[in-house]
């Protein structure tokens, strides 16, 4: 499989589609790694899998602050009496370029915060209806802060160690599985040197990806919260429409022969066509018995299975999870540090 893809849209109207050139230079140091299979998302493209490249340290700050006015109050003849109560303000979502803190502790506070209030805007967002469509922008935001603050960690081991000790149980579970999805990605990256012309789409809306897997899993006995951890580490869920340097294409990213022997004659553009052609490849090659060889055919490397399998983890801990990771956007390597593709003010 593979990391970036371009060749032609698949079929549907899309709000955002566009080109970019991503611009790397000279290396400074240090080992590039090889270039892995999965998508851009992996290879040059950083995201939970947000996985890639080289980071410059996010300068200290609360990036998610709750102001507790107090009470407003009169004066009046001397006297001083309380005004009538009122709701408390909703916090507003982070900045898309937040800081995130240096410090464990902050960094703990801040995530749970975030955390805490990404549940919150999803569970709005379901209620509401409107996952069929665009996501609300404090889902956007606060999913893209949660991303940064991962892909973050995922570069500072000793942060993230400090950082988890900070963190309640479950929450310092869903960071350790986050950021080790992320680092063991980022091992597979090779930053891009020169120019690379990039294709980035929006996604079909996260309501109608989710039928498609559910369709797959029904038909082919895949879980279908593998075949979601899939499409996120590959393309972000179809962010990224650009062929791979292997020549893979499409939103799960098939190489031409691959395609031809499991894609049942659809698409390999098509989301839905992919999806199904993904599954029925993942279970003639040992799923749902054996995930592991099923996702190593995938592709090649066990960091890969293993980024893979913990994104899965945790959608099938909280649904509310694969509402995020549709918010997390592309990010691309390069030799010049990281920059991101896609998502606010990209």
């Amino acid at each position: 499989m593979n990391e970036h893809a371009t060749s032609r849209p698949e079929r549907g109207d899309r709000a955002m589609r566009r080109t970019v050139v991503v611009r790397g230079g000279r290396q400074r140091g240090g080992r590039a790694g090889r270039l892995a299979a999965p998508a851009l998302s992996l290879v040059m493209v950083v995201s939970g899998c947000s996985a890639q490249g080289a980071a410059s340290s996010a300068p200290s700050g609360q990036a998610v602050t709750r102001s507790a006015s107090p009470a407003a109050q009169e004066v009046s003849a001397g006297r001083t009496k309380e005004a009538p109560a009122t709701a408390p303000p909703t916090p507003s979502p982070p900045a898309a370029d937040a800081a995130i803190p240096s410090d464990p502790s902050r960094l703990a506070r801040s995530l749970t915060t975030t955390s805490e209030e990404l549940r919150r805007a999803v569970d709005a967002w379901l209620r509401d209806d409107r996952a069929k469509g665009k996501p609300p922008e404090p889902v956007v935001l606060l999913a893209l802060y949660q991303q940064r603050v991962y892909r973050h960690l995922a570069r500072d081991p000793g942060l993230a160690s400090r950082t988890y000790a900070k963190l309640s149980g479950s929450l310092a579970a869903q960071a350790k599985d986050n950021v080790t999805a992320i680092r063991d990605l980022l091992t597979l990256v090779r930053p891009i040197k020169g120019a690379v012309k990039l294709r980035i789409e929006q996604p079909e809306s996260a309501d109608v990806l989710l039928r498609h897997f559910r369709r797959a899993e029904r038909r082919f006995g895949v879980e279908w919260e593998v075949l979601a951890a899939v499409m996120f580490v590959e393309t972000k869920f179809g962010r990224v429409r650009s062929p791979s340097h292997t020549g893979a294409k499409g939103p799960m990213q098939f190489m031409p022969r691959t395609w031809d022997a499991y894609g049942m004659g659809g698409d390999v553009h098509d989301t839905q066509d992919a999806i199904f052609g993904a599954a029925n490849y993942l279970r003639a090659s040992g799923a749902p018995r054996d995930y592991r060889r099923a996702l190593w055919a995938y592709n090649h490397s066990y960091r890969y299975v293993n980024a893979v399998q913990l994104h899965a983890r945790q959608i099938k801990r909280d649904i509310r999870n694969y509402y995020a990771y549709y918010n997390w956007q592309v990010y691309a390597v390069t030799t010049r540090g990281d920059r991101r593709l896609s998502g606010p003010g990209a």
